[in-house]
């Protein structure tokens, strides 16, 4: 046992080395420039120790993960996949992706079926109730194409909310990508996590959905993966998903 890895904790230092914030020594630097703090107080002396497995630590504001046993995805889901980790029925399922992974990881919300793009998958429990919760307000941006020409007016009116039948919505943006042929692509972002809200909402105001994509989770952005894809999150996307929902 060397003296990093006392019973006591393990010096700052090395727990941001190796959660990838920088160097042992860049990570020394940024403790002295009071730049890290730990459970909510800025860390200024080099000798600090902790425990990697229960210590909050942020870097410039922003948490950093330093637990080993916790890990982050994101699968860009295909049109056809269920999101449910087994299927009884024998459908494909977003598990498929995940069956050879050590973790045992849960789902982060849902797309239905037909619906393609960006699903978070992790077995952090708290960071994952928390974006499911509406009260955080974690936008959820999508892609759709839709039937019929849009109106000028339309985004005014999905912004100021559209009556459904379990309750009112509104969207957080609205935007027109393009149109043609009869056909428009539209770019939604909202925080709602009611079933169907895109496409129920799409169809009450005349556009039904005829193709989905959600294309970002928060400032976790989908890109442009293959179907079926699985990459691991950045440590700064990570982040930003605890700086979204407050921990």
């Amino acid at each position: 046992m060397t003296s990093d890895e006392l019973p006591d904790g393990v010096r700052l230092q090395k727990v941001l080395a190796k959660a990838g914030v920088a160097s042992r020594r860049a990570a020394e630097e940024l403790i002295v420039q009071g730049r890290v703090s730990v459970d909510g107080k800025t860390v200024r002396e080099l000798g600090r120790r902790v425990d990697p497995d229960n210590a909050v630590i942020h870097v410039d504001g922003t948490r950093v993960i330093v637990r080993e046993d916790l890990v982050y995805y994101a699968l860009n889901k295909p049109k056809g996949v269920h999101s449910t980790m087994t299927d009884d029925q024998g459908r494909p399922c977003v598990g498929d992706y995940v069956r050879h992974r050590a973790e045992r990881l849960f789902h982060v919300g849902r797309l239905d079926a037909e619906t393609e793009g960006l699903l978070l998958l992790t077995n952090d429990g708290d960071l994952a109730h928390r974006l499911m919760h509406p009260s955080f307000h974690v936008p959820k941006t999508y892609l759709a194409e839709v039937d019929g020409l849009v109106a000028r007016g339309l985004g005014k009116q999905l912004r100021a909310g559209v009556e459904l039948e379990d309750g009112p919505v509104k969207v957080d943006a609205f935007r027109v990508k393009d149109m043609q042929a009869g056909r428009s692509l539209v770019e939604v972002v909202l925080h709602e996590g009611r079933k169907h809200i895109v496409r129920r909402l799409l169809a009450e105001v005349g556009h039904p959905v005829r193709k989905l994509v959600r294309t970002a989770v928060g400032d976790v952005q989908l890109g442009n993966p293959k179907p079926g894809a699985l990459r691991r999150l950045t440590r700064e996307e990570v982040g930003s998903l605890y700086r979204a929902v407050e921990l």
